[in-house]
């Protein structure tokens, strides 16, 4: 199938939404399909750029930024995003191609102008990928005010791209009816995260670990690795961290971007257990995970939707276990109970989340027992190639449908 993805975010971004949809695009090569990559850059140069890597064509438009601005900034960028990918995939050598299915990822919620544009010009089915429920997670964690002018507005957006897709893959099972709220239950189903193991390529030179961690490199790291904002909540991660300034052989490390970085970066000059870094590549992560032995899972505890981070797969694959602090309810408490991969806290629990801290620090049986399961579970669950099978399925299913339809009439 030549297949058409779309994202507002792709490597050399580190965020998991990149890494995923890289996975995924090579899966779905691997397996004999043509996908193209279309995707924003901020970067200076040509309007629009053909790449290739790993097999995967990549077409990246020059686009007014979208990540780490203010919030406003961001809206308008991404209400303009729409019409500038359409306007550079037309200005480039693929303008006629045609497209077997078109798969966009959200968020953004902005990207179903290109759908339907793509989907018409084709007449090709579509399969929108729901990673968050924006907006009501933003309502949730008190961004945005529930029924407020600027909510109404996003939900109409959110609405308008549920409308534009055959099929939505939601995250969790308890996600699917809160998406139907909005959309056709029959349209929507789970579709689990994926994510490739993190490696560092042959022959690229290793960094001195103790270049980024220090005296840390000789502790028992809880590593948080993500965006660091408002959804995460890191102020009880941060609590948890004073609490233990006591445990000398104890470190806390995050590695990110977002709104937050600032703030936590002022908090860590006081604590000496406290590590706050920058992003980094998929590769140098994979040196600093081979460092670190427990992996942090934050959610607001404010959110009443559901979430499967794909930094929770970035741990599993590294062989690290789990310490979620997360909203009450959220599937991904019983995920981690039952497999075995991790400690959990629901909803804000301080105590809670220290007595599982110590444990996981003191126990390093636990840990590896704990590590091999989340391994075990992320090849078997959460593979990019279980991910592209399934969408390709359901993509060539609706098209023969929707070739039969247009027979029958």
């Amino acid at each position: 199938m030549r297949l058409l993805l779309v994202a507002d975010t792709y490597p050399p971004s580190c965020i998991s939404g990149a890494l995923q949809m890289r996975d995924l695009a090579v899966a779905l090569a691997r397996q004999g399909h043509r996908p193209l990559i279309l995707t924003p850059t901020d970067q200076p140069g040509q309007r629009v750029r053909l790449e290739e890597h790993d097999g995967v064509q990549v077409l990246r438009v020059r686009a007014p930024r979208t990540k780490d601005v203010p919030y406003m900034r961001r809206t308008l960028a991404e209400l303009v995003l729409p019409w500038v990918l359409l306007r550079g995939l037309n200005a480039s050598v693929l303008r006629h191609e045609r497209w077997d299915g078109v798969i966009w990822y959200s968020p953004t919620i902005f990207l179903g102008k290109v759908a339907k544009a793509i989907k018409r010009r084709s007449r090709c089915p579509g399969y929108l990928i729901v990673r968050d429920l924006f907006p009501d997670w933003a309502a949730d964690a008190g961004v945005l005010k529930k029924g407020g002018l600027a909510y109404r507005c996003f939900k109409r957006v959110e609405r308008f791209q549920y409308r534009q897709a055959d099929m939505i893959g939601v995250q969790t099972p308890s996600n699917a009816p809160l998406v139907a709220c909005d959309a056709p239950a029959a349209r929507i189903e789970v579709l689990h995260n994926w994510l490739s193991p993190l490696t560092v390529p042959a022959g690229m030179q290793s960094t001195d670990p103790s270049s980024l961690l220090g005296d840390f490199e000789s502790r028992i790291n809880f590593v948080y690795a993500g965006n660091m904002g408002v959804a995460q909540d890191m102020g009880a991660f941060i609590a948890l961290a004073k609490r233990m300034q006591g445990r000398a052989d104890v470190g806390f490390i995050f590695i990110g971007r977002g709104s937050e970085v600032a703030r936590l970066k002022v908090e860590a000059q006081a604590l000496s257990n406290l590590l706050v870094l920058d992003e980094v590549s998929p590769e140098r992560l994979s040196e600093v995970l081979a460092h670190c032995h427990v992996g942090i899972v934050a959610l607001h505890p404010a959110h009443a939707t559901h979430n499967i981070p794909g930094k929770l797969l970035t741990y599993l694959n590294a062989g690290l276990p789990v310490l979620a602090r997360v909203n009450p309810n959220n599937d991904l408490v019983a995920l981690v109970e039952r497999e075995g991969v991790g400690l959990t806290v629901s909803g804000d629990n301080p105590a809670l989340l220290h007595v599982h801290a110590l444990r996981l620090a003191d126990d390093s049986g636990l840990r590896a027992a704990m590590g091999q399961e989340g391994r075990a579970l992320a090849r078997r669950l959460f593979s990019p190639e279980s991910a592209a099978r399934q969408l390709t399925s359901r993509l060539m299913e609706r098209a023969e449908s929707d070739t039969g339809t247009r027979r029958a009439t």
